[in-house]
């Protein structure tokens, strides 16, 4: 069973933590992300794109000019796509991308994720993350206490309910997102550099997971 060092907010180790194998330690083919990441890029998609062909632009019903005699290539539309304001040749028309992807899939995949940050020193653990009120610098200090550099890194901070006073201290932070354990997916963690991760969180995944 893996274990991982908690730390509080001043950078202090005050503790470790048993980590469940079935979320940290989990081994698989590295397929099983790749799936559940393009299907999250194609659920986001909106799928709205859309052209006018030849049936839908307004006129050329009829003939430009005669066939024979004028010395100009023949034509028999204005609709045609070679022509100004005329239709889009193999244009997009709106769709949906959606994938469904098998609930055991995707809870793979995301298990698989955290036991390649677990394992590559990426997760760093806290006690607790609920700021009194919101305070940019004091989130950016608290992460420079972790050793984690907010401005050359792209760090998720994930709290089981994360209170609103925390996500107010990250908005004036780019590379900085916070998440609640609920929205966490395989795609956000492969984006991320680094995660802080409370304990709350680990225990409200690993109930999940149960």
């Amino acid at each position: 069973m893996p274990s991982i060092a908690m730390y509080n907010t001043a950078g202090q180790q005050v503790g470790e933590m048993d980590l469940s194998a079935a979320l940290f330690d989990v081994e698989g083919d590295q397929g099983i992300v790749h799936q559940a990441v393009t299907a999250h890029l194609a659920n986001r998609r909106a799928g709205t794109a859309s052209t006018k062909g030849r049936s839908d632009v307004r006129g050329g019903g009829r003939k430009p000019w005669r066939q024979k005699g004028t010395g100009r290539a023949r034509h028999g539309s204005r609709r045609s796509p070679i022509w100004r304001h005329g239709a889009v040749a193999h244009g997009p028309h709106p769709r949906k991308y959606t994938q469904r992807l098998p609930t055991k899939v995707r809870r793979l995949a995301l298990a698989m994720m955290l036991t390649d940050r677990l394992r590559a020193g990426l997760v760093t653990l806290v006690d607790r993350l609920q700021p009194e009120q919101p305070s940019t610098r004091a989130l950016a200090q608290m992460l420079a206490n972790l050793d984690i550099d907010a401005s050359a890194a792209r760090v998720l901070v994930i709290d089981a309910e994360p209170s609103p006073a925390l996500e107010l201290s990250a908005r004036n932070l780019p590379g900085v997102e916070v998440l609640r354990v609920a929205a966490l997916n395989s795609y956000l963690i492969a984006a991320a550099d680094r995660l802080v991760m409370t304990h709350a969180a680990v225990q409200r995944l690993e109930e999940a997971r149960a």
